[in-house]
């Protein structure tokens, strides 16, 4: 019969079916997804790009309070004043005090927290919006310097930054400050950058913070720090361009990340989203796509199983038990179920089935009868080989005048063969037969000291029964076959187990051993009508037990971790209700046993 029946065949065009309609909904899916990222991505780079022009704006609206001031009225007359002695007049403390009120109006115009500063070099003083005090020429000469001066210091557990602008007036006299009127110095520090990012997180983006290699990092104050740690430690990897998307995978997570510098500071304002996230609508839709076509391919498999059960398998059925028909089971049934066409062929098969096993029956049992006789006469064969070297070796130690050994010999010999030609029962109980094992072990040990046997026999053991005979020529074969060909010291064992309903005797030996292919050559002969190659002894064990016990019965072969071939010879035991004990799983319970 073809391997592809009418079910397969069902489902595999089933298959094929659904296969171009999966295929282009997943080309459908990856072009509309690889748009949406980019597009995703895209906007989420504008958006940046919007907020970073905000705080640009903010920064620059600061840098640009020193050009105001240094066109006030009061200021540029406050530049003018040379004093004669380190105390202000009261003109001078009234400007002061005009001034003060306007850096106050300055700073509050503005909704970032900033600070200002005039410094007067004609005067030696500094003045704040509450203060008016001298300061250091040389110290304001350093820190004087263009464009945005960044500063790290910490407050409490937090890192934060101080931006410091100075503007000089004449404008050619900033690397000179000594020459100059007036220096306007504008700072804020990082958390009002920090304010913004907040803002700017709470509209759903995911953890923006800013960025500049060799300077530091401002996160927004709810940031996962070790997550942005280890994603500026994956963008150092490669240079960063003023304004890019990536996608970086950090922590075993797939990120779509965007960057955008920021002119006027240096900046880089970074912005990342997991592509999880961005990609959950489609994954949700691809989901239930799957599992639509799930469930349809489930309802068409379900579909074909009926039209399978209810046509096909009883066409397998009525096929397979003709196969046994032709192959001489008589005793094969089909098993009648509903009321349809198949129903009505099983019960005329059964009945027609039934007639042709009662006009063989009495044939068959005459067959039996025949090969009972056979096997009667291969069960009294005796290997003349084994009883020349036995006498050899009883001639060799009479000469030797080790009577001790001639003794044993001869005793050993004479149970063996008593044994043997004495056998006119068809069971014998277990332990006589493992006896006889032992006699036919000590004989081979006497004439190869190399050799070691061991035999383990159970409790459960007594009260079981077993053909004659059937032990002995594994034991055989294991000696002649693999101890005696291999020169280092050989070891026998023998052992009995009960495994679910089932006796098995395992003989082991440390001989030479087969490879997985003799072995298996060696069993499919054993079914076979025996051959020049097969020696009787091991076949003749394997049929008997096929005779009496069925296809339950016989001998298995395998590879024995001590280095050799294992045998293990099976059977039935009877239940209690007399009859042969039928444990399901019982070829699987002696693959196991062979295995060890």
């Amino acid at each position: 019969m073809s391997k592809f029946n009418l079910f397969r065949k069902i489902v595999l065009f089933i298959f094929l079916m659904l296969i171009p309609i999966v295929g282009l909904y997943f080309y459908s899916n990856q072009t509309t997804t690889n748009v949406l990222s980019k597009e995703l991505s895209q906007s989420n780079t504008n958006q940046l790009v919007f907020f970073q022009n905000q705080v640009n704006t903010n920064i620059d609206i600061l840098a640009s309070w020193p050009n105001l001031l240094l066109h006030d009225p009061d200021i540029s007359s406050f530049r003018d004043i040379y004093l004669q002695d380190k105390y202000l007049n009261l003109d001078a403390i009234n400007l002061v005090k005009q001034i003060q009120t306007k850096l106050s109006i300055q700073e509050s115009s503005s909704n970032w927290r900033s600070h200002l500063a005039i410094y007067s070099p004609s005067l030696g003083r500094v003045v704040t919006e509450s203060d008016a005090g001298f300061y250091s020429p040389e110290e304001l000469a350093e820190d004087v310097k263009p464009g945005w001066q960044v500063t790290p210091y910490d407050e409490g557990n937090d890192r934060r930054f101080l931006f410091v602008w100075y503007s000089v007036a004449p404008y050619s006299t900033q690397h000179h400050t000594g020459k100059s009127n007036t220096v306007i110095k504008v700072e804020f520090d990082s958390t009002n950058i920090q304010d913004m990012l907040d803002r700017f997180k709470s509209d759903g983006r995911s953890d923006p913070f800013y960025y500049k290699p060799d300077t530091g990092v401002i996160y927004n104050r709810t940031a996962d720090q070790e997550l942005i740690n280890h994603m500026i430690a994956e963008l150092g990897r490669e240079s960063l361009l003023d304004v890019e998307n990536r996608v970086k995978e950090v922590d075993g997570k797939t990120y779509s990340v965007s960057i955008v510098l920021s002119e006027t500071t240096g900046w880089y304002l970074i912005d990342y989203i997991p592509l999880s996230d961005i990609m959950k609508p489609i994954h949700t839709s691809n989901r239930l796509f799957y599992i639509s076509i799930a469930a349809l391919l489930l309802m068409s498999c379900l579909a074909a199983y009926l039209l399978y059960s209810q046509v096909q398998v009883p066409i397998k059925q009525l096929v397979y038990v003709f196969r046994r028909l032709q192959a001489g089971d008589y005793s094969v049934r089909m098993k009648v179920s509903g009321r349809n066409e198949f129903s009505f062929l099983a019960t005329r098969f059964n009945s027609m089935v039934e007639q042709i096993q009662e006009l063989f029956e009495h044939v068959y049992m005459e067959k039996i009868h025949v090969r009972e006789a056979k096997l009667k006469q291969l069960q009294s064969q005796i290997n003349p080989h084994f009883f020349y070297n036995c006498f050899s070796f009883i001639t060799s130690m009479a000469k030797l005048q080790k009577y001790e050994a001639v003794v044993a010999m001869s005793h050993n010999l004479s149970r063996y063969f008593r044994y043997t030609t004495r056998q006119e029962r068809e069971l014998v109980p277990l332990p006589d037969e493992m006896e006889f094992v032992t006699h036919y072990l000590e004989i081979q040990q006497m004439r190869m000291r190399r050799l070691q046997y061991h035999l383990d026999l159970t409790e459960e053991a007594e009260g079981i029964e077993i053909p004659p005979l059937v032990i002995q020529p594994l034991v055989e074969n294991a000696v002649l076959h693999g101890i005696e060909p291999h020169s280092a010291d050989g070891e026998i064992k023998v052992t009995f187990r009960i495994l679910d309903g089932v006796a098995c005797i395992q003989v082991d030996d440390n001989g030479i051993g087969m490879n997985g292919r003799k072995l298996a050559e060696l069993e499919a002969r054993l079914n076979r009508p025996m051959d020049q190659e097969m020696g009787c002894g091991v076949w003749n064990v394997h049929q008997r037990m096929r005779l009496r016990y069925g296809e339950e019965a016989g001998l298995r072969f395998a590879a024995s971790p001590q280095g050799g071939v294992r045998a293990v010879l099976y059977w039935p035991l009877p239940d209690r209700l007399g009859g042969i004990n039928q444990s399901q799983g019982r070829g699987q319970r002696v693959d196991e046993y062979l295995i060890g």
